[in-house]
């Protein structure tokens, strides 16, 4: 990979991070940067909806700096350190892992059957007993709320929620009207819907503990 510009991004991070590099940068830590790695995904979204292709080269460059950086910090852990490298093995490994209709021959009927693979891989890898392991409770409500529901329907785990459907076929204008019409209503009765959201996934999340404790 002689004059690879992934390597010399390595070279780059490791000068900045080191003795003599940029005080700044030394000094920061996983916890100090995560608000970056959220603005910037956020920020590369953008680009995407404005099909912006110059600022989705440079956002990815934002991304793909975050993603070096924290790796170069975990280089320095006392204890249990790991490299940028160790970082792309893992998940080159599981991209073969996940695809075995690519990688080990296995046929399927379709990108349904694909999915249903993925997903039967990756609760093998983890462990996963609970339609709860690994859903990322510190992500925003609304869709940490879907990832919820989505969860519950793929572990069979019952949750009623007729009593709150419209009669109407759902499209995306019509969601997208009645949630707005839902925060106005919250704004104006002084409440924050995301916290409001928040706090009836965690009933969801609870109805799932119990169900799955029957």
């Amino acid at each position: 990979m002689e004059g690879s510009e992934l390597l010399r991004l390595v070279e780059i991070m490791d000068r900045l991070r080191s003795p003599g590099g940029c005080p700044w940068d030394a000094e920061q830590t996983h916890e100090s940067l995560v608000k970056y790695l959220l603005e910037e995904s956020y920020e590369f979204i953008d680009t995407v909806d404005s099909n912006d292709r110059i600022g989705m080269r440079e956002e990815l460059g934002d991304v793909l700096l975050q993603v070096y950086f924290h790796a170069r910090m975990a280089q320095d852990h006392p204890t249990d350190p790991f490299s940028i490298e160790e970082v792309a093995k893992g998940i080159a490994d599981k991209l073969i892992r996940r695809h075995p209709h690519v990688f080990d021959g296995l046929e399927v009927t379709g990108t349904q059957e694909i999915i249903e693979n993925w997903e039967e891989i990756k609760a093998k890898e983890k462990g996963r007993t609970s339609a709860l392991d690994g859903v990322a409770l510190a992500q925003p409500a609304l869709p940490l709320f879907a990832k919820l529901l989505y969860r519950a329907e793929k572990y069979g785990v019952d949750l009623d929620f007729e009593d709150f459907l419209p009669d109407e076929k759902a499209t995306e204008e019509s969601v997208g009207e009645a949630l707005a019409s839902i925060i106005a209503w919250a704004h104006a009765n002084e409440i924050d819907p995301e916290n409001a959201l928040r706090q009836q996934g965690r009933k969801i999340a609870e109805q799932i503990k119990q169900a799955e404790s029957r």
